[in-house]
């Protein structure tokens, strides 16, 4: 009886230690889901265009506080604005801004775009209006 008492103490313990192997995998999880949750958040209001560009952070240097929220999310942006600043918008673009064209009143065509019978045509018209 003692043989079989000490293999479900076994058994409990090395079920216990799963479970606790488990509880802490899925709490690593979650906090990784929450900072990339609030990265994301921060991100937008930095101004960030890709939000791709979170990728290239070092989530080891990222600390959240007892509520959840990112420590010092100001000076992550201000340096990953420095590193990659084409990430975020506004500032200088590489592209040139496009303007609409002004309307402009058609133009007449000159006598050398014509050829001969439309020239005639286009003088006799212009001897009429006069």
């Amino acid at each position: 009886m003692t043989e079989q008492t000490d293999n479900l103490d076994e058994n409990w313990q090395a079920r216990a230690e799963m479970a606790e192997a488990a509880l802490a995998a899925a709490q690593a999880q979650a906090q990784a889901k929450l900072v990339r949750a609030e990265l994301k958040a921060e991100a937008i209001r930095a101004g960030m265009i890709d939000l791709d560009g979170l990728k290239l952070l070092d989530l080891a240097d990222v600390q959240l506080t007892e509520a959840g929220e990112l420590a010092e999310p100001k000076a992550i942006f201000t340096k990953l604005k420095r590193s990659k600043p084409w990430l975020f918008g506004g500032g200088a673009s590489s592209s040139a801004a496009v303007h609409v064209p002004k309307p402009e009143p058609p133009r007449p065509r000159q006598a050398s775009e014509m050829g001969h019978e439309e020239w005639l045509a286009a003088r006799a018209a212009l001897i009429r209006r006069r």
